[in-house]
């Protein structure tokens, strides 16, 4: 009797812990070290990536290179896509302007996808493409803890658009793409 209490307590206290554990992970706050706006944002973009990469982190090369149909791009290219876009919302939000000719030159092909890309992203495992993302969103972080909520709400230079709107539209796409990336991989799973 003493023994089935024990296992009755421990399944208890495990559901109890992963029900919390599950309603911590339901909130968007603002992340320390960031204006409130900013913070907010960041918090966002960190669940969008952890998201993705949960969702990708496991696969295969062949799986990481699946071709959907012939005017699809593989897992890896959407990946490195989704590192390309975000790149350049530093360059344009932070520093004002488009890419230069180096960086055009390393991120052009992950930016506009399509049969450059299926021809050469490819190839690489996972952990390659993530690993590149990580060191883009570092910079990324970086870059918003040196900015306020006054930088957040004014206009990037010559452009309708405010930094809030850059940053949130960056965020958009990588929810747009976490979606194609799953079902990508559901059509693999058939």
């Amino acid at each position: 009797m003493n023994q089935n209490i024990k296992y009755i307590t421990i399944s208890i206290l495990l559901i109890l812990c992963c029900n919390y554990s599950l309603s911590g992970q339901n909130s968007i706050e603002p992340v320390k070290g960031y204006s409130t706006q900013i913070g907010t944002t960041v918090s966002m973009l960190e669940d969008l990536k952890r998201r993705v990469t949960n969702s990708v982190a496991n696969l295969s090369l062949e799986e990481t290179d699946f071709l959907l149909d012939e005017d699809a791009n593989g897992i890896g290219a959407l990946i490195l896509h989704l590192a390309a876009t975000e790149k350049y919302y530093q360059v344009y939000t932070f520093e004002n302007r488009g890419f230069n000719k180096e960086e055009r030159k390393r991120w052009n092909t992950a930016q506009n996808l399509g049969r450059d890309a299926q021809n050469s992203i490819k190839n690489k495992p996972i952990d390659y493409y993530l690993g590149i993302w990580d060191e883009v969103r570092k910079e990324t972080l970086r870059l918003l803890k040196t900015k306020d909520d006054k930088w957040f709400k004014s206009k990037v230079k010559e452009s309708n658009m405010n930094n809030h709107w850059a940053w949130y539209h960056v965020m958009e796409h990588q929810a747009n793409h976490m979606g194609q990336i799953r079902l990508i991989i559901k059509r693999i799973e058939k």
